[in-house]
């Protein structure tokens, strides 16, 4: 195992700067998620680490080593990716087993490491087999046993369950993560699938335009965004957001938007006047039964299941609100909802960042 760090790392494409200075160390053992929308850099850091990019500028360290003039395949490191990238003409036996062979290690040793990985992976059965012949979740699990034989000190996973239909991405997710908690491998593992992040990862780095937005635990980054960006990019469906401006109301302070009165814990931090952006949650705005609440007028109704979610019209915005209740509920209604309070966020309008 190894830690990882880049130390202020860009990297541009001619004029093209796509990575701006980035800062990150990665302790020994954990489990990092990159994750942001698609060109944020997330893919580009990662394969500067794995040294198939090089860095423009800045330094790549691996277990305390520069490792930016090192050759992938001295870095100790080992990399999953999208595609299985699986020899066709070889069975799974002989896929894992590649890289050991190449490197001249004893049969010995070589069936010993396959048999382990494939024990982990359950893919005992499949040895025989050819690429061919199984299915999309069992070729990314020979993918990842390929890497595993090598018995690297980093983990590399570049959106591994891309290719998978969801209930195989739910499956596989769970293997990935039980596998880091047996083998302890230091992963850096990139998404732009924010519920990946939040189930894998001990640690979320967000990325956007080649920067790093925020770094923390899943519940961190959920709990206590930084700014407007990490606020609507976490969570599924999306904050709810309502611009407006700071009053004084009988209660204290507020947010004025359109129309609307949108109550402030005490202590909130912001000035009378201040231009805001309001940030509520769907699970943390309650449909209130009779004439409580404030006011909105239903949409939408999705009943999931375990849930419904509710569809409103707010202050001349939409806004959606999560119960577990079974309210019987018509497009058209009046429905009031009741913000709590211990959970609403607060942002500058102009420059994004957290005030609550």
């Amino acid at each position: 195992m190894a830690s990882v760090s880049a130390k202020k790392v860009f990297k541009n494409y001619g004029e093209v700067a796509v990575v701006h200075g980035i800062d990150l160390d990665i302790e020994d053992g954990s489990f990092v998620v990159l994750l942001g929308p698609s060109g944020c850099g997330k893919s580009t850091l990662l394969r500067m680490i794995a040294g198939l990019e090089t860095v423009t500028k800045g330094d790549i360290e691996i277990a305390g080593k520069r490792v930016n003039d090192v050759h992938p395949k001295d870095r100790n490191i080992a990399m999953v990716f999208q595609n299985y990238a699986l020899y066709a003409h070889m069975n799974v036996a002989a896929n894992m087993s590649f890289s050991l062979q190449l490197a001249k290690r004893p049969q010995s040793e070589i069936d010993e490491k396959v048999s382990w990985a494939a024990k982990i992976l359950n893919l005992e059965p499949y040895l025989k087999r050819y690429p061919r012949e199984l299915s999309g979740g069992q070729r990314q699990r020979v993918a990842m046993g390929r890497a595993i034989v090598r018995d690297p000190a980093v983990f590399l996973f570049d959106e591994p369950l891309s290719n998978l239909d969801a209930k195989l991405r739910v499956q596989m997710r769970t293997e990935i993560k039980e596998l880091h908690e047996r083998l302890k491998t230091t992963t850096v593992y990139v998404t732009h699938d924010q519920i990946e992040a939040m189930t894998m990862a001990d640690k979320i780095v967000i990325l956007r335009d080649g920067r790093i937005e925020q770094i923390g635990s899943p519940l961190e980054v959920y709990d206590h965004p930084v700014n407007l960006f990490v606020a609507t990019f976490i969570g599924s469906p999306a904050m709810n957001l309502l611009k407006g401006e700071i009053v004084k109301d009988k209660a204290g302070l507020a947010v004025k938007s359109g129309d609307v009165l949108l109550p402030l814990p005490k202590g909130a931090g912001a000035e009378k006047g201040q231009k805001v952006v309001y940030g509520i949650r769907p699970e943390h705005l309650d449909p209130v039964a009779g004439k409580g609440g404030i006011p909105s007028r239903i949409s939408v109704v999705e009943p999931t299941g375990p849930e419904i979610h509710i569809y409103t019209e707010l202050a001349g915005e939409e806004v959606c609100a999560i119960t577990d209740e079974r309210l019987e509920l018509k497009r058209g209604e009046t429905l009031g909802l009741e913000p709590k309070l211990d959970r609403v966020h607060l942002f500058d309008e102009e420059s994004g960042k957290a005030i609550l």
